[in-house]
């Protein structure tokens, strides 16, 4: 059986810069990426076709797909397109540009206008994708207090179920990060499975494989596979004939170039020609059905059994980062059953016993050495130090509200729940990862210290009080990051709450 996996997300940008950094990415990925994925997969859906893949959904992007000032902000950028298309001088690009952004616009005032989770949710309920969640804000869960993750995602299971009507029972990990022990975190929240990259497996990942003495499944990402799309040598994205990311016209900001060739100076760069490109995208469906028929047949001879291969990719490489990315999907996953191939999702998987015998998982991720270093190295010290700090003190205000609480029913208290949502921001896992990587370094440090700012400036009215203060300043920092509105800061576990009025 073939899976496959996407895994959509962005951090929180909502009101936290526009451009170069800031909403203008959430922008550009949702028209490129966003929109198509669901617009094909919605075709696919009214062919009567079912369990085509494993769709995560952060919890923070799909916050941030249902807020009104980024439904607003997008309706905006969709509009400033097609302005931009009409500003064009190369009559053949501002055609072309025009009709993409017509037809984006139609799309999303005619399905996405009200918000994302409808549109997200038919294809649930189809049962065209299987539904992956995932942890509020993306945290490094491995590093994280084991309250706060705990927290975290069952809150995050939470907000798809009030999104979607469906508390998944799979994750996608942030990162794909692991540490020993995670697997009871998992069970006792509802998850039954969940993604490891290749090497945590040992490269064999040809089943999924229950984690130590849990029923928890890990399936492990296909690197064989799911490098011929996405490899820095070697992947499709990089073919001539497609759309170059980085060439772009100055004075409208729109993409008139082919890639022509790797070592090909900007200014060089041949025009773009869709006919092109689709005959690579066709040349490249091909290639990578038969890379999975080839290694199917290759692990099922080795093991002896029916084959597993999971290829899993972040959602924004299909149209953000590579332009013909949509096309080349939908014409995949029309092509894998056509050549015999079963394709399912992971949940499909696990009930179907492609589940071989327990591993013992030790720490791992998805990054750099498949180790933790992008998240906890020399490069990223400070920030290790700050999440420590940031955890420290919303814990310990937290609890402190708690026992000042009487003996009657606990209320809900918003100063808690802002704490607890600077904290979460606090710790996204973007942050240490623009900086290990250096891709807007400045950027993702401001943002960690503006949450612990927020924090610390919160946390200090409560110690001094009197409680009008903290209300003040909790409803000023929500103004700009008032994301998940159903968090509840009594159902943070802890010696010092109520467990009876947390539930």
């Amino acid at each position: 059986m073939f899976a496959l996996v996407l895994h959509s997300h962005l951090p929180w940008l909502a009101n936290h810069g526009r451009w170069p950094v800031g909403e203008e990415w959430l922008y550009q990925s949702w028209a490129g990426s966003y929109l198509p994925l669901v617009e094909m997969l919605g075709r696919l859906a009214d062919e009567g076709r079912t369990n085509l893949l494993s769709l995560g959904i952060t919890p923070v992007l799909a916050a941030q797909l249902d807020d009104p000032h980024c439904l607003s902000g997008m309706h905006h950028w969709l509009g400033n397109w097609q302005l931009r298309a009409h500003e064009a001088t190369d009559r053949g690009l501002s055609t072309r540009e025009h009709r993409a952004a017509s037809h984006a616009l139609d799309t999303f005032e005619t399905q996405w206008r009200h918000g994302g989770s409808a549109a997200i949710r038919r294809l649930v309920d189809a049962g065209t994708v299987e539904l992956l969640g995932g942890p509020l804000a993306h945290p490094f869960q491995p590093l994280l207090d084991e309250r706060l993750r705990e927290f975290s995602l069952s809150e995050g299971l939470s907000d798809a179920r009030s999104r979607w009507g469906t508390r998944p029972t799979g994750i996608w990990a942030p990162e794909c990060a692991y540490a020993p022990g995670m697997e009871f975190g998992y069970a006792a929240a509802g998850v039954t499975h969940f993604m490891v990259d290749g090497p945590a497996l040992r490269g064999d990942t040809t089943l999924g494989r229950p984690v130590r003495e849990s029923d928890v499944v890990a399936f492990g990402r296909d690197l064989t596979v799911s490098y011929r799309v996405w490899s820095p040598k070697s992947g499709y994205p990089g073919h001539p004939a497609y759309r170059d990311f980085h060439t772009y016209d100055h004075a409208t900001g729109l993409k008139h170039a082919r890639v022509t060739g790797r070592t090909v100076d900007s200014a060089d760069k041949e025009p773009y020609d869709p006919e092109r490109a689709s005959a690579a995208i066709d040349k490249h469906v091909a290639d990578f059905v038969d890379s999975v028929r080839r290694r199917l047949r290759e692990e099922s001879d080795r093991i002896g059994r029916g084959a597993l291969v999971v290829a899993a990719f972040d959602t924004e490489l299909f149209g953000h980062w590579w332009f013909e990315g949509p096309v080349w999907l939908e014409r995949v996953l029309r092509a894998l059953p056509e050549a015999g191939i079963d394709v399912g999702t992971l949940d499909d998987a696990r009930t179907r016993g492609y589940v071989g015998t327990p591993v013992d998982l030790q720490k791992s991720s998805w990054g750099s050495g498949k180790d933790w270093r992008v998240w906890a190295g020399d490069a990223v010290a400070d920030l290790v130090t700050l999440n420590a700090e940031v955890s420290a003190l919303a814990l310990d205000t937290i609890d402190k509200n708690a026992s000042r609480e009487s003996d009657g029913p606990v209320l809900r208290n918003r100063v808690d729940d802002q704490i607890l949502r600077e904290t979460l921001l606090a710790l996204a896992s973007d942050w240490a990862f623009m900086v290990s990587k250096d891709s807007a370094a400045g950027y993702a440090r401001d943002r960690a210290h503006i949450h612990a700012h927020a924090l610390r400036e919160i946390a200090d009215a409560v110690a001094r009080g009197p409680v009008g203060r903290a209300a003040e300043l909790a409803e000023r920092w929500n103004r700009a990051d008032g994301l998940f509105p159903g968090l509840d800061a009594r159902r943070l576990r802890g010696d010092h709450r109520d467990e009876g009025a947390a539930e």
